[in-house]
């Protein structure tokens, strides 16, 4: 019989009785008196089942927030508990077993009861493993951590942006403040033809206006009084690569009229100069406002809008992608402890509930801010929802802007009249008093990505 191994951590309790049984049943033990050990033992024989075992002694044997540690830190493995039956009466074991166990057992222990828990839970960490997204994984390797991909809303958008890497079309990317949107810009270079060459990064909002033509277009020498020499330009200075135009919803009308001209014939014109200069740069946008509404209101060319969106990228919010938020989180966590030499190794398990309750008005950006901050400030190893500047209300009752309260009510109402009306986009357009267009436009701008069939 094949043996399969297991670690078993000995706090007291059925120890000897555990491993009579298991050992019969083809299961190799590893045993370890401490925490520490267990630990090493998980890691060393890669163990996807571990036992620990609980008798009345169990805190004499390793504190609470010891074994918390370890639980956390070894998360991939599958973890049983052992208990004598009166040990349930002492509450910080049974918060124990709830927030960081697949099952318990409790003495008497019975060969057939604990043969089928560990065998279950030897599976389950198999579909665990089965499960994870590996093609997602490898796609996402020269990625930053913003565009990891556990969700599947951020799965569609990572295989989006390697689908528009493949193309030199202009590409657009929406979403609120925070999502990562020149993150997502960097993933499209890093995954292009053209990602040998420059990336070249300008926040049109935080440009004068007086500046923002000759840092775009550059400038020659006595154009404008102080101009003592040629300047090259951002889109030059991108030529071979990317040029990213963030917040491009604030460039003047001007400037779009000569941004439209290099979109379509690929030549630039310096500021004091009269002759053209064909560059060879790939342009990005990216924008918190919604462009066709800009171009409504006559504040956005509807020429360079078509331009510019041939390629559209939709990031979501940080509260709609699910389990990427503790992922990101553990990522960021990693990142600033190897950067601070931090003891810091994980989150509580109510740093994790309130994690994943929260609304995050701030998204990534926000994310990042709260961890680092922890990081850098806790002392301990463990962090809890005071080091990320968390509580209980602040999960359950987020500040929202009064945008995104609208584009929540908006997106809910648009899949209620899609559910009911059996993704009839016609009949969903009539519930909604809007046109069919505008039910396509609402779908693409929220992500919903259920099936929809027109009917007319």
């Amino acid at each position: 019989m094949e043996q399969r191994e297991i670690v078993c951590l000995d706090c007291g309790g059925p120890v000897q009785r555990a491993a009579f049984l298991l050992e019969d049943r083809g299961w190799r033990l590893h045993h370890a008196k401490s925490p520490a050990e267990a630990e090493r033992l998980v890691r060393a024989r890669q163990a996807s089942v571990a036992l620990a075992s609980f008798g009345h002694r169990f805190t004499q044997c390793c504190s609470v927030d010891a074994l918390e540690d370890l639980f956390a830190k070894t998360a991939p493995s599958a973890w049983v508990a052992l208990v004598e039956r009166e040990l349930l009466d002492d509450p910080r074991l049974p918060y124990l077993i709830a927030n960081y166990f697949r099952d318990y057992l409790t003495t008497p222990l019975s060969a057939e009861h604990l043969g089928h828990s560990v065998g279950h839970a030897f599976g389950m960490a198999a579909m665990d493993i089965a499960a994870s997204p590996r093609s997602a994984d490898a796609d996402m390797e020269n990625l930053p951590h913003a565009m990891l991909a556990r969700s599947p809303v951020m799965r569609d958008v990572v295989r989006n942006l390697k689908k528009c890497a493949r193309s030199g079309a202009p590409v657009t990317i929406t979403g609120e403040s925070g999502t990562g949107k020149e993150l997502a810009a960097l993933a499209i270079h890093r995954q292009s033809s053209q990602s040998d060459g420059p990336f070249i990064a300008v926040n049109c909002g935080a440009l004068p206006a007086n500046l923002i033509q000759s840092e775009l277009f550059g400038s020659t020498r006595g154009a404008f009084t102080g101009a003592d020499r040629d300047k090259i330009g951002r889109i030059e200075a991108a030529r071979g690569g990317t040029l990213f135009l963030d917040e491009i919803g604030d460039l003047s009308l001007g400037l779009q009229v000569n941004l439209l001209r290099f979109l379509q014939e690929g030549v630039i014109e310096k500021v004091g100069a009269h002759q053209p200069i064909a560059v060879d740069t790939r342009v990005i946008a990216a924008t918190h406002r919604d462009l066709e509404d800009a171009v409504e209101q006559g504040e956005f060319r509807q020429d360079l809008y078509y331009r510019l969106n041939v390629l559209r990228a939709q990031l979501p919010a940080l509260r709609d992608r699910g389990d990427d938020v503790l992922a990101l989180a553990n990522a960021y966590l990693v990142h600033f402890a190897r950067m601070n030499r931090s003891r810091v190794t994980g989150f509580s398990q109510q740093a994790i509930n309130l994690i994943n309750s929260y609304h995050w008005p701030g998204n990534i950006r926000e994310l990042v801010n709260r961890v680092q901050r922890a990081v850098v400030m806790s002392d301990r190893r463990l962090l809890t929802p005071i080091d990320l500047g968390l509580d209980r209300r602040s999960a359950l009752r987020a500040p929202r802007t009064l945008e995104q309260a609208r584009g929540e009510a908006e997106k809910d109402a648009l899949s209620r009249c899609l559910y009911h009306s059996g993704h009839n986009i016609a009949e969903t357009a009539r519930n909604l008093g809007v046109s069919r267009l505008t039910v396509y436009r609402l779908i693409e701008k929220h992500g919903i990505n259920e099936g929809a069939r027109q009917i007319q």
